[in-house]
């Protein structure tokens, strides 16, 4: 999997969104310092809202393969200045967040990280879990096999058993 980096301001559902995708619950949790998973980097919010904290996301940037900027369907509005985009080094995503919420407006979320130069743009609820996956598939390798592949795999060899094991009455 390529490892990924979620930047946003406080509350914007990164840990939310971390959580979800290593298939934990979804709990409330403030992040206090930058937490590096297996292929995630979860940043407070902090570091993007306050210009002496941004460094750190710039080095820890380095660490990633894929830079995801979340933004809250119900900002009032975009952190990410115009085009900020191309000074990245590295493939940015945009991720709108919290598309479940009331006054919630995930299209007004999107032109914005379209107008921060994010070409790719995912709709997710942490919640319940929609667009988690096709983030997931963003960032799969050749090779890798998520979890609902493997199930299915697991499916499939159990029915090709059973067959292999029914008795051949015209035999």
């Amino acid at each position: 999997m390529k490892k990924i980096i979620f930047m946003g301001r406080s509350e914007c559902g990164k840990t939310s969104l971390t959580q979800a995708m290593r298939g934990e619950k979804v709990t409330y949790k403030k992040t206090q310092y930058i937490n590096n998973f297996d292929v995630i980097i979860d940043t407070p919010g902090e570091y993007a809202e306050n210009h002496f904290l941004a460094r750190a996301l710039a080095l820890y940037a380095y660490e990633a393969d894929v830079v995801g900027f979340l933004l809250s369907a119900t900002e009032p509005y975009s952190l990410y200045s115009p085009n900020c985009v191309s000074a990245a080094n590295r493939e940015v995503i945009g991720i709108v967040t919290k598309i479940d919420e009331e006054n919630a407006n995930p299209e007004r979320a999107e032109r914005w990280l379209r107008l921060a130069g994010c070409k790719t743009v995912y709709h997710v609820c942490s919640k319940t879990g929609e667009g988690v996956s096709a983030i997931l598939e963003h960032l799969k390798e050749e090779g890798d096999v998520l979890p609902w592949e493997e199930d299915e795999k697991q499916q499939k060899q159990q029915k090709t058993t059973k067959k292999q094991q029914k008795p051949n009455k015209n035999a």
